[in-house]
């Protein structure tokens, strides 16, 4: 089934934290009938916006096509984590693209970070900016390959926000028994994700371009004459930008063999008396397992944590149970906490965990597979996708180069491949190998 349809209300925001803390918009309408556009872009999360605005600002007619609202997918129910670089070490990055085409992907995930606190000062205030995320290590060996990357990221590119940190200084700053060290960096971030979205869509209206909501896209025409397809309409245009990651259907064979949608899940705790006891300081942390933990403090001192992904499209039935299982297992103070919001979302992955940048044919550009590191970089790929249709395609055209294969057996045979796969290394994490 549609990962649009399998899990949610139509247009309807999932139950969680963001929702229920957001300023939602009145709903915008539908595409009716046939629309001509310079460029038509389908899906409204980050990636989309951005390169709505950008385009917009650049003088293009642009509209855009969401199937429920604004926000409603990956980019309104997130970690909200804001990573520095990528979801693979840049040591391994460089050693399959060269280190000059490595500096330049450095440097973009650098932009980034850059493009998306700006905007926050600017513009989405509510976002609410908070800078330091962590991660934890739970053996020697993975807490010396942080050190290594951090004293790599010092060497090669000057960066110097992260610290790496041995077990006793790293339990301070997160009071876990499991972590055997890791790194704080400074340079990372986290925010409000949806108040993001929302406030980046009215940019890109305010910039002139048009967004069309609860308008699923049910066919692609990718060609010299590209356009997008409704149940009630048809939008042609010049150009075409497909932004709709995880829960893009499996309508684009290209896409559809290279990116795969997974589901994952956030609790929010009532607001805690004394979040110290959790966290020395208002930081995200995310961790090394496999089946990653993710959480952070809210501004209401919620204790939000995140993880266990699943690889069918179904939600499980029990959401909750297990999520908290894990939260208390590595924070034991936690037991007893009152749980006030659950939700899931899903997310798309490739297999090297890197982006997905293609172009899909003379007038169709494509980004997608962020792999949990979407709050910064799936917005940048909105931008470098609008400076291509804009000419300058430089570091689009270097960000395709991040190698990204097929998922073995492709579209049809993905899922069932690769949650044997991940069955394995999640056992693994449950026992500690």
């Amino acid at each position: 089934m549609n990962p649009l349809h399998r899990n949610d209300r139509p247009a309807t925001y999932p139950a969680s934290w963001y929702a229920a803390t957001a300023t939602l918009s009145a709903e915008r309408p539908a595409l009716a009938g046939d629309e001509m556009a310079d460029v038509a872009i389908l899906g409204a999360g980050f990636t989309g916006l951005w390169a709505a605005k950008v385009l917009a600002e650049k003088g293009f007619k642009v509209v855009l096509l969401e199937a429920h609202r604004v926000g409603w997918g990956a980019s309104g129910r997130n970690g909200g984590q804001v990573g520095s670089g990528y979801n693979k070490p840049m040591r391994w990055i460089a050693g399959r693209m060269g280190a000059d085409k490595a500096r330049m992907v450095w440097q973009v995930a650098e932009d980034a970070k850059s493009q998306l606190r700006a905007f926050c000062e600017s513009h989405a205030v509510e976002a609410d900016w908070k800078a330091g995320v962590a991660h934890g290590a739970y053996s020697d060996a993975e807490a010396e390959e942080d050190k290594a990357e951090v004293d790599f990221l010092a060497r090669e590119y000057g960066y110097e926000q992260s610290e790496a940190m041995g077990a006793d200084r790293f339990r301070e700053l997160v009071k876990s028994p499991l972590y055997h060290g890791g790194v704080l960096d400074r340079g990372a971030a986290h925010i409000h994700p949806l108040n993001y979205a929302l406030a980046l869509a009215r940019a890109a209206e305010a910039a002139g371009a048009t967004i069309h909501e609860r308008s699923e896209v049910t066919a692609i025409e990718s060609g010299a004459s590209p356009s997008l397809t409704t149940a009630a309409g048809t939008l042609r245009a010049k150009h075409l930008i497909l932004a709709g990651n995880g829960y893009l259907p499996a309508i684009e064979p290209h896409m559809s063999a290279r990116v795969m949608p997974i589901n994952s899940f956030i609790a929010a705790t009532r607001p805690l008396e004394d979040p110290r006891s959790v966290l020395a300081e208002e930081i995200a942390v995310a961790d090394s397992k496999f089946v990653v933990n993710y959480y952070r403090f809210t501004s209401d001192g919620r204790f939000l944590f995140g993880g266990r992904e699943s690889y069918g499209l179904g939600f499980p039935t029990d959401i909750r149970g297990p999520l908290v299982a894990r939260m208390t297992n590595l924070f034991p103070q936690l037991k007893g906490v009152e749980v006030e919001h659950v939700w899931g979302g899903t997310l798309g992955i490739t297999m090297t965990r890197l982006p997905h940048l293609a172009r899909l044919g003379p007038t169709t550009l494509s980004a997608a597979g962020f792999s949990g590191h979407g709050v910064a970089l799936s917005g940048m790929a909105g931008r470098l996708m609008g400076e291509a249709v804009a000419g300058q395609a430089e570091r689009f055209d270097v960000m395709s180069e991040l190698p990204v294969q097929r998922f073995p057996g492709g579209a049809t045979f993905r899922t069932p491949l690769m949650t044997l796969a991940m069955s394995w290394y999640a056992l693994r994490d449950r026992l500690g190998v």
